[in-house]
């Protein structure tokens, strides 16, 4: 029984170990490219770099200077940064309003967030566009309120989960001491949130960051974020600069593994407690 058991086990890490390197191919392969001349990389693509294709950071050098990617990189960073911030803040304290106050209003407003994590983006994203651009929010800043909107549903259900776990003799304990309705949230029960929002914070990072369609109908060329500006490395009639585009891409991958490598621990613990729990 013992043998079958460390069978089972080596298989299981066996499986594990394959799908991790079958995840992990394309960035290497990415990463492998990147430092290979233009010309090579369609021929080789799945080659290592040689004494003839090698073409040290001339990619890096070339992408940043054609894509002004500091310039995107200052731009995605903002945009990510604060729409995160407000997608916790605001779908946190919403959360705790829904499970807290009970009522019809509370139970259509959650009834309405879960519903819009089944629209698909496309259905709205024409009209999303033109009424952004009638409301002025089709800038750096305005675009902070769409990927609140749209960053809500999820963020909603996900808070509301694991509110209902949190003892209501908490917040009770903490009105009876003279807290009122802002301190109990910020003092109590937004410290008990934090799994929950590192991984609300992780989700919603990784979509923004690494969102091309959005950015480039409500913002487009005026506030490049670094997924638009790679696609500038396309010339006309089709034409790439495949080694550049390979360089921009690591240079983008980069911020945000360290972010998700950083806080992934919060991850599977912050997803239990809301989806499971209550």
């Amino acid at each position: 029984m013992a043998e079958r058991n460390h069978g089972l086990d080596l298989l299981i890490i066996l499986f594990i170990t394959l799908l991790s390197a079958l995840f992990l191919a394309p960035v290497f392969i990415i990463l492998m490219n990147s430092f290979k001349g233009r010309f090579f990389i369609s021929e080789e693509p799945f080659r290592l770099p040689t004494a003839e294709t090698f073409a040290g950071l001339e990619n890096y050098l070339t992408g940043v200077g054609k894509t002004g990617f500091f310039s995107a990189f200052g731009y995605s960073l903002f945009i990510t940064t604060g729409s995160v911030a407000a997608i916790v803040l605001f779908t946190s304290m919403t959360a705790w309003y829904i499970i807290r106050v009970k009522g019809r209003f509370t139970a259509f407003l959650y009834y309405c967030f879960v519903f819009s994590m089944i629209v698909p983006f496309q259905m709205v994203m024409f009209t999303m566009s033109k009424l952004a651009n009638v409301l002025r929010l089709d800038n750096a800043v305005g675009i902070l309120v769409i990927y609140l909107g749209f960053g809500a549903g999820l963020s909603v259900f996900m808070f509301s989960g694991f509110v209902r776990a949190i003892p209501l003799e908490i917040e009770e304990a903490a009105t009876i001491d003279g807290c009122g309705p802002v301190q109990i949230f910020f003092g109590v029960v937004l410290p008990i949130l934090r799994p929950t929002a590192i991984t609300v914070a992780i989700l919603n990072a990784m979509w923004v960051w690494n969102d091309y369609l959005l950015p480039l109908l409500v913002i487009g060329s005026k506030y490049r974020t670094i997924p638009v500006a790679v696609q500038y490395l396309v010339g006309g009639y089709g034409s790439k600069d495949m080694g550049a585009m390979m360089a921009m891409l690591v240079l983008s991958i980069i911020p945000i593994v360290i972010f998700y490598l950083f806080c992934q621990k919060y991850i599977i613990r912050g997803v239990i407690s809301g989806a499971v729990k209550g």
